[in-house]
């Protein structure tokens, strides 16, 4: 799997880190950049990995249905709960993964893409997190 293609998808999403030593402890949000990075075994008979539609519809929904204009939250932060008590958006981090940093929600859409996209025949072999334009978190896919 030499050839790779890669959808980037922007999305809004309010966080903190509970046990964060700093001001990232604090209720705060992002646009994060995201990069979903998909390979294929042989091309399409187009000359495709895949088609940049189908990476967008498949992982672009599950985005927007659970992070984008939301809350992001560790399972055990109580601001999720008061702001699911209130009719808002919240995505509770799946224990796995923990608490809501770049790097953990480029694991959790690492895994989460890829699970959504094995059924198209694609491996996501890579995900960036972009924080702000200056910092950034990767995933890889295990060889």
């Amino acid at each position: 799997m030499d050839t790779t293609c890669t959808r980037i998808f922007g999305i809004d999403v309010g966080h903190r880190v509970m046990r964060h030593e700093s001001k990232c402890a604090h209720v705060h949000g992002h646009r994060y950049g995201i990069e979903v990075t998909c390979a294929a075994p042989n091309l399409d008979a187009v000359g495709r990995v895949i088609d940049f539609g189908v990476v967008k519809e498949v992982v672009g929904q599950w985005l927007d249905d659970n992070l984008d204009h939301g809350y992001a939250h560790h399972p055990d932060d109580p601001v999720g709960a008061y702001l699911r008590a209130q009719g808002q958006r919240t995505f509770s981090m799946p224990t796995q993964y923990g608490e809501p940093t770049a790097e953990n929600i480029a694991r959790l859409v690492g895994h989460t893409a890829g699970e959504l996209l094995s059924q198209h025949g694609i491996t996501v072999t890579h995900v960036r997190v972009y924080e702000t334009p200056n910092c950034w978190a990767d995933w890889r896919k295990e060889a």
